[in-house]
């Protein structure tokens, strides 16, 4: 059975009136008499009419919608990006439509499109982080403004929200340093991972002031990290002759299983070997021992990037914004590193 869908010019039949009197009355324009005002929105209110927010994208080239793609929708951090972007579009008017890459760039580029065709005015974008080619984004740059945040890239000219992972790192490597640990290993991705090589680099800076060199046996590296690979990684670094006294994971949940792995073992955390990740997220409080980590504010970068995509969407066409705004981390020093 067909659905009876409503449309302005079935209510303008009704009510005997030009299609653009109904849909002026519906936006209380001041040409339109408080009478026929209030006829046209007690019939809508009566048929149950929802006004097509992409037909009058397109009718006025703005639809107050944003788009945002993802590699994942099911992390943490993502999450609260995603309640800040969602916070931050409703205040300022703007509904929000997202999607997930999954990590395939295929299909990353499949979502711009999509997001294209339904006439939103702007996107949010996280990198999947095996692009290589952005001639998609380009391509879609060239017809919207796109706000990379989190995992970005230095090849697309477009402002970028991001937190600074090597000061972070540092910053993390540098406190296990401070409680006494000279062998620090890492648990990080392979080195197409954008955001896992900014880390690396910052664990390697910091041992490199600290005057400590640098062992390829307690670096260890996965193609896709979380808890089950931050415990395989951490067995591999257990059954070294001489064992690291501190390990350092790129990712809460990796931080989670090495802390998993070594409680097995029955060994002692922090005293023997202490753990650090980098989120905060929901289970680093959960785990025992609680887990240091840097704090990512996920709901300030989300809101900072609406800020500045809405900014774009209402700069003349001319102007090309190309900016990075960085946002502040926190180390939060738990009992996994806590000196005893």
């Amino acid at each position: 059975m067909k659905k009876d869908i409503t449309t302005l010019k079935k209510m303008a039949e009704n009510l005997g009136v030009s299609i653009s009197t109904v849909s002026r009355a519906l936006s209380d324009h001041p040409d339109i008499s408080q009478p026929t005002k209030e006829k046209v929105k007690k019939l809508a209110t009566e048929l149950n009419y929802v006004p097509n927010v992409f037909a009058k994208g397109f009718r006025h080239h703005r639809s107050n919608i944003i788009g945002v793609v993802v590699s994942s929708i099911t992390h943490h951090y993502t999450t609260t990006i995603i309640r800040g972007v969602l916070e931050e579009a409703a205040s300022r008017g703007y509904k929000v439509i997202i999607s997930e890459s999954n990590n395939d760039v295929e299909k990353q580029t499949e979502m711009l499109n999509t997001m294209i065709q339904f006439g939103v005015d702007g996107v949010l974008l996280s990198l999947s982080k095996l692009t290589k080619d952005v001639q998609g984004v380009l391509k879609t740059l060239h017809k919207i403004p796109i706000i990379l945040f989190d995992k970005v890239s230095s090849k697309i000219p477009c402002t970028q929200v991001v937190i600074n992972d090597e000061e972070a790192a540092y910053n993390a490597v540098e406190h296990l340093i401070n409680i006494g640990k000279k062998r620090i290993a890492i648990i990080k991705e392979f080195e197409f991972s954008y955001n896992s090589e900014k880390r690396f680099a910052g664990y390697l800076k910091a041992l490199k002031d600290h005057n400590i060199e640098v062992d390829e046996k307690i670096i260890q590296s996965c193609e896709d990290i979380n808890l089950d690979q931050g415990k395989r990684l951490t067995n591999i670094l257990l059954s070294l002759k001489e064992r690291p006294d501190a390990i350092f994971a790129i990712t809460d949940t990796a931080a989670i299983g090495a802390i998993k792995a070594l409680k097995k073992f029955n060994v002692k955390i922090p005293e023997e070997i202490a753990v650090v990740g980098f989120s905060n997220n929901a289970n680093s409080t959960i785990i025992e021992p609680q887990l240091t980590t840097i704090d990512q504010p996920g709901n300030r970068i989300g809101k900072t990037a609406v800020h500045y995509l809405i900014e774009e969407i209402n700069a003349p066409n001319e102007v090309l914004m190309n900016k990075t705004i960085e946002i502040k981390t926190n180390l939060i020093i738990r009992d996994s590193t806590l000196k005893v």
